[in-house]
């Protein structure tokens, strides 16, 4: 089973032709409603994946809230976690470009006030917590600290990354994944070079496995003393904007489901490349038949 703990938005998209600059102003012809939310986007695809799911979480008692599960709820997610708390639901606006590159600006609403107490219930050691960073940094290292407590594994993708002393937290994850920003941002916290094989070197000891998304060019990282590099097809894009969230489900998903690490990556780069190639955060979100026929081809 994956808990994953964190947000629930409702995404709000438009396609314009260049994304704006500064200050600038761009038109597009409409707009499109999609369930999102990086927490709910990872649950989703765990389970499109093949995973067995839970999500805890929040949205806000307004018209957004309903529409931000209808997603998760179709798929099968466990939604016995969250909850309706008064106020907003989170929402997110999304720029979507010719070229299918996006920009974001997200209202956290009810995610500003989910608490990892409701997690008491939810995990057992044979799980995984699965969470982002679109939730509370104290509540989000709390919950980190109940997994190992109860022995469940921690799988977190810090995205974005909090401003607070990520470094310090890192020693009670099992898998971290990062894209190629994100891990330059955490290694100049650390006082490392902006290297992405330092950084694999520093955090990728023990037993806790690093993966470094590259986009087009797919992924690196390790284990221990192990190095791994896993290259991405070539496709044609038309929306990343749910690509990283489709990786971690994936991946995710297969190594809940004890897949080696070699096989897991593959299908992780396999579900992030056919997200690219629809449109929406969760309703790219490839099916598990899908990703393995597809991670198949990835030599």
């Amino acid at each position: 089973m994956i808990t994953v703990f964190g947000s629930i938005n409702l995404d709000l998209v438009v396609a314009v032709q260049e994304l704006p600059k500064a200050g600038q102003t761009v038109s597009g012809p409409d707009h499109q409603t999609f369930p999102g939310g990086k927490g709910a986007n990872q649950a989703l695809a765990a389970c499109r994946a093949g995973a067995s799911v839970r999500m805890v979480g929040a949205v806000g008692q307004d018209a957004f809230g309903p529409l931000a599960l209808t997603n998760m709820r179709d798929a099968g997610v466990d939604l016995s976690a969250v909850r309706s708390l008064p106020g907003a639901s989170g929402l997110a606006f999304i720029g979507i470009d010719a070229g299918g590159e996006n920009q974001i600006i997200v209202a956290s609403g009810a995610n500003a006030r989910v608490e990892a107490d409701w997690l008491e219930g939810c995990l057992s050691d044979a799980d995984t917590l699965l969470l982002q960073g679109e939730v509370p940094f104290g509540q989000m290292t709390r919950a980190i600290g109940r997994a190992r407590e109860i022995g469940a594994g921690v799988f977190w993708n810090p995205a974005p990354v909090p401003r607070e002393d990520i470094v310090s937290g890192l020693d009670a994850v099992d898998t971290l994944v990062v894209n190629e920003s994100e891990a330059q941002d955490i290694a100049a916290r650390a006082g490392l070079a902006a290297d992405l094989d330092a950084f694999i070197g520093r955090f990728a000891t023990g037993t806790r496995r690093v993966v470094v998304t590259l986009g087009a060019k797919g992924v690196k990282g390790g284990v221990a003393g192990d190095r791994f590099e896993v290259a991405s097809p070539v496709i044609k894009a038309v929306d990343t904007t749910g690509a990283g969230d489709a990786f971690c489900g994936a991946l995710a998903a297969a190594l809940d489901a004890a897949t080696p690490i070699g096989r897991a990556l593959k299908e992780g780069v396999a579900a992030g490349a056919l997200a690219c190639m629809a449109t929406g955060a969760q309703s790219s979100a490839p099916r598990r038949e899908d990703i393995r026929r597809f991670a198949d081809q990835i030599v």
